[in-house]
């Protein structure tokens, strides 16, 4: 496979994995919990690079599974205590962020893991890191990763499919049929922190934020149907891989900014053309309501 085919389908992993999680994470209206814990997973990796001296590999995705967790209970914990979940959420996350930054000036030292890597990522390095899978050949181990993320996020979404569309779209009926709903919340905020991991070295935080919320909220603009929304938002993440590469070859500029710069073209459009919630069918609506009044 070419250069230009491994980054293409990097980054399609990515779209899909994020597009799939963040149908739930906009139906529990947590859409911003998203930005937080793809800042607070520089936490979790920094952690763990600092007991392994690796910034590859389990251990960073067990430390940026640990941040994640974290950011989810510190911001139910504040929730608890009366404070608004938006300050709650603000709170947590520039706290825990400021930590992982402090850590890389003063702790960490001249190794491949900063600031600027963590926002933007570094996708065009990825075809160049290998390792060799039986009966499939050399493979990228982001790439490798991403896959076996998104089957884990299959399987869960599948598994599970009944307690999580009941859960995101009525909690205390879930609780009253006997649902442990806590115990979902944490499963949740665990799969959105592994994917967010994953994906965290090859396209950086900003791309994650994305991914995770435009192509979702693009989705939940065509259908009422939570099958539909998952395929659709899986669609357009990698919808958006696809054009965003495109757009970054064209400009010559950064691939993970052009890929998200695509997601929020593909909602754009969705918001002018969506059939239902478009903002021409809306204004469209009317006119037609008045002409059948007329007649």
């Amino acid at each position: 496979m070419s250069y230009s085919m491994w980054i293409i389908l990097t980054a399609s992993l990515v779209g899909l994995s994020c597009g799939l999680i963040g149908v739930f994470l906009i139906l529990r209206k947590q859409a911003m919990m998203a930005d937080g814990i793809s800042h607070t997973v520089l936490l979790g990796i920094v952690l763990a690079y600092m007991v392994t001296q690796e910034v590859s590999g389990p251990a960073m995705l067990i430390g940026g599974i640990f941040a994640g967790i974290l950011t989810a209970f510190l911001v139910q914990t504040l929730s608890s205590l009366k404070v608004r979940h938006d300050a709650s959420l603000g709170i947590v996350f520039t706290s825990l962020f400021a930590i992982g930054v402090i850590l890389i000036s003063t702790s960490v030292g001249n190794v491949h893991l900063d600031v600027k890597h963590a926002l933007m990522g570094e996708i065009t390095f990825i075809p160049f890191t290998t390792m060799d899978i039986p009966l499939i050949g050399s493979i990228p181990k982001a790439t490798a990763l991403l896959l076996l993320v998104l089957l884990v996020v299959i399987f869960f979404i599948v598994a599970f499919y009944k307690e999580w569309k009941i859960t995101s779209f009525d909690a205390a009926l879930a609780a009253s049929l006997g649902i442990p709903v806590i115990f979902f919340h944490y499963l949740f905020m665990t799969l959105v922190s592994v994917t967010t991991v994953a994906s965290f070295d090859a396209v950086g935080a900003i791309l994650v934020v994305a991914m995770l919320i435009t192509p979702a909220a693009a989705a939940y603009l065509w259908t009422d149907k939570l099958i539909v929304m998952l395929f659709l938002s899986g669609g357009f993440g990698v919808l958006s891989a696809i054009i965003g590469y495109w757009i970054a070859t064209w400009l010559d500029t950064s691939i993970s900014g052009s890929m998200a710069l695509a997601t929020g073209c593909i909602f754009f459009v969705t918001f002018l053309l969506s059939p239902k919630h478009g903002l021409i069918s809306r204004l469209v609506r009317p006119a037609e309501l008045r002409e059948e009044q007329e007649a």
